[in-house]
């Protein structure tokens, strides 16, 4: 499963040919916010300055398990302290690329925290809340993400309106190019917020349909019905949006779960049917699973596949996924094919986990020019 260079080639150019219509395009995104610090867990440590880190997650595990009945002491490193959460991160992205982004979120009340004062001067920022916090325990084959999460119940419909408007939600839903909503997962109130949405402001809502990005985040902690509930009502965001539903391969196989889908072996065919069963059940615009090595999408006229940039050595993992939402939503605001679109989502990706920075437009199209790297 390879992609050709040509196409690559022929993705990076579309890119640069249509980069003059990005800063007149805007986004609106939401809802959550966090502060991450970002962790490895120290295996065994030579000196003050000098250590050995736990590589995988199953070590990590086996250490816990073998400490069961008694007691043990696990030493964690800080490698950086970052925004984080999935809207900041997807959000911050955007405005790298040079689009116009506002961004409505849980950043600090009522001032922002300091992690997010760069993101502030390259968006407009509101918060109507503190931030949750995350420890987000990195390896090489994956991420623990340990989260407090008290101050997310402030995000909800009522406080919207009060700290944020009503009406400047409506002006913001009704003229951005396009529209994120993310992390419903950590906010309990976010299906609150949708009902809202579709009850008093889309009905508002007119001409052609904008693109409305929607995230779940790991849902496996939320009630089957509750799922459920949010499927349907991002399905219902489809008549007065061209809606995407993106999920990652965990994501994707939870929600098959409540769908009563069977989930078979993951390879990339399976997947791929697997997804097309999620689309009959929740007929979004565009489906979009992005497990690490691949991405796919699907729509009512079919599926479209691509292999990623991989790396065995990631510089930092917490946000890959978030950093391939808004590559993907950048081709589908340039108007690109669901092909290079998910070639520039993976592209994205694929340059944050090796510099921990979000790329550039032209940096995108260097990295999916460059033949060294390998697809």
């Amino acid at each position: 499963m390879t992609t050709p260079q040509a196409q690559r080639d022929r993705c990076a150019q579309q890119l640069l040919a249509r980069a003059s219509r990005i800063s007149q395009m805007s986004a609106f995104v939401g809802l959550d916010g966090f502060v991450d610090e970002i962790l490895h867990v120290v295996d065994k440590r030579e000196s003050a300055e000098k250590y050995h880190r736990l590589t995988h997650m199953n070590q990590w595990g086996e250490r816990i398990r073998a400490a069961a009945g008694h007691s043990t002491n696990i030493e964690l490193v800080s490698q950086m302290t970052k925004l984080g959460g999935n809207g900041p991160i997807m959000a911050n992205a955007l405005a790298s690329f040079g689009l116009n982004v506002t961004y409505l979120g849980i950043l600090g009340y009522p001032n922002l925290h300091p992690v997010f004062a760069e993101f502030a001067r390259r968006a407009e920022v509101h918060s109507i809340a503190e931030p949750g916090y995350t420890d987000a325990v990195e390896f090489e084959d994956g991420k623990v993400m340990l989260g407090k999460h008290e101050s997310l119940r402030q995000m909800n419909w009522e406080n919207i309106q009060a700290r944020f408007g009503k009406d400047k939600f409506a002006q913001k839903l009704a003229s951005a190019h396009l529209v994120g909503f993310v992390n419903w997962t950590m906010l309990p109130f976010m299906s609150g917020v949708w009902e809202a949405l579709l009850t008093e402001l889309c009905p508002q809502l007119n001409g052609d349909l904008r693109p409305l990005f929607i995230d779940l985040a790991d849902p496996e902690k939320r009630l089957p019905n509750d799922l459920r509930h949010a499927l349907e009502l991002i399905a219902k965001f489809g008549r007065y949006f061209e809606v995407t539903l993106g999920l990652n391969e965990k994501e994707a196989h939870e929600v098959a779960k409540v769908l009563g889908i069977d989930r078979p072996a993951p390879t990339p065919e399976s997947l791929t049917d697997l997804a097309q069963q999620i689309h009959r059940r929740v007929p979004v615009q565009t489906l979009v699973v992005h497990p690490v090595p691949y991405a796919l999408a699907v729509t009512a006229n079919g599926h479209t596949l691509t292999p990623g940039p991989t790396t065995d050595k990631p510089l930092i993992t917490t946000g890959a996924g978030d950093h391939f939402n808004s590559g993907f939503c950048l081709g589908k605001l340039l108007g690109l094919s669901n092909l290079d679109s998910l070639l520039t989502g993976v592209t994205c990706s694929g340059y944050y986990v090796r510099t921990a920075k979000s790329p550039t437009v032209p940096q995108l199209a260097s990295m999916l020019q460059d033949p060294s790297v390998t697809y």
